[in-house]
């Protein structure tokens, strides 16, 4: 453990070990997610840390093991070509960029349902007994929708980690990948455009998913955005 530990660079070592400890922490402590996790602005369960801290929370083994398992796979590579400072900065504005795209949609959903991005006043929390009541007269798929954006945390490094995949795409296009369940070579440049458009369709044809997939493209188009403002050219790498 040591040795994979110390062949890291230091940012990708110390990500991997935060989200460790954290998801840990939400084992012990059974509220961990709903305090760190992030919550639509306008839910009252919302605290301003939680833009932050979503992303080193995690929903499951498998949700974390994937995330930290591409974040080494490919953040090592990405934070040795922009070095530690810069990609720290990168990893973390497209977890945001990835909230951003997640409260565009949930705002379109809520003014589609009440005609306001603001629908907290229509809801009551009964914080004892967990549960959540509406004076407003709309259907039961419509309530569940909005039950869901005001009462379920947003958790996971997922938006950050497509910023990365991008990353990784755009500056080696040609770097051919060895995939589990296809074991067939296919280069970076087909296989990162592929998981993006599949992202898009499962987030447009998912409403009400537990897997907020449109942030995962949000992370991919602030990281596509980011590199284009540095001035990154993929022609000096493979």
């Amino acid at each position: 453990m040591n040795n994979i530990l110390g062949n890291l660079p230091p940012v990708v070592k110390n990500l991997l070990i935060i989200n460790v400890i954290c998801f840990i922490g939400s084992m012990i402590f059974q509220y961990a997610n709903r305090f760190f996790g992030v919550f639509y602005p306008d839910s009252p369960f919302f605290q301003v840390w939680q833009v932050i801290t979503y992303m080193f929370m995690h929903g499951g083994f498998s949700h974390i093991f994937f995330n930290m398992f591409a974040l080494v796979m490919f953040g090592a590579i990405i934070e040795r070509v922009l070095g530690p400072k810069k990609f720290l900065n990168f990893y973390i504005i497209c977890g945001l960029g990835a909230l951003v795209l997640q409260y565009g949609v949930q705002a379109f959903e809520v003014y589609q349902i009440t005609g306001s991005i603001q629908a907290s006043q229509y809801l009551d929390f009964n914080m004892r007994a967990g549960t959540v009541a509406t004076n407003l007269q709309i259907s039961e798929t419509q309530f569940e929708t909005l039950r869901s954006i005001y009462g379920t945390p947003l958790v996971g490094a997922s938006g950050a980690i497509y910023g990365l995949l991008l990353a990784f795409g755009y500056l080696f296009p040609n770097m051919e990948m060895m995939l589990i369940f296809l074991p067939v070579p296919i280069k970076a440049k087909y296989f990162i455009p592929v998981l993006i458009v599949i992202e898009i369709v499962l987030g447009f044809s998912s409403s009400g998913s537990s897997i907020a997939h449109l942030a995962h493209v949000g992370g991919a188009l602030f990281g596509f955005i980011l590199l284009k403002v540095w001035g990154i050219k993929r022609t000096n790498f493979y």
